[in-house]
């Protein structure tokens, strides 16, 4: 029998898979967004409020819980929608809006990019996954 080392590939970048329904169940998936560099910018007042109106010009997808941490973002969405984009291309576009609206002053302006380039994503597939991963969430602060 192979070692885990052996069983997992080696990834520089996570491997974001297609979301896919079953049955009459709700698709949902968990995210997880670090800054670049794991810069801690993401703990003010002004990020949240920018964070969430993104999602809400980001509305392929409908964000339900989420934590943001000093350099990373956890959230669950949803598609909203049969025709909803993968999740990839949902969060380059929040990412940019969210870029193209940051409050910052002329010295952070240098510090682009914001974000990392990829993203971490895990479809749920049943209600046990849902609450261990809000566990996680909620104590990972």
């Amino acid at each position: 029998m192979p070692a885990d080392d052996e069983e997992r590939p080696d990834r520089r970048y996570p491997a974001n898979r297609s979301w896919r329904r079953v049955e009459n169940r709700p698709v949902i998936v968990f995210v997880t967004v670090c800054t670049k560099d794991r810069r801690p910018i993401l703990a003010t007042q002004a990020v949240h409020d920018l964070l969430r109106a993104a999602w809400r010009e980001a509305d392929a997808w409908v964000v339900g819980r989420y934590v943001i941490l000093p350099d990373h973002v956890h959230l669950f969405a949803s598609p909203n929608g049969i025709e909803a984009p993968s999740v990839r291309t949902w969060v380059r576009f929040w990412k940019s809006w969210s870029t193209k609206h940051w409050p910052e002053s002329e010295s952070e302006r240098a510090s682009r990019p914001l974000w990392q380039r990829d993203l971490w994503d895990r479809q749920l597939r049943r209600g046990e996954s849902y609450t261990a991963k809000w566990d996680y969430v909620r104590s990972n602060p």
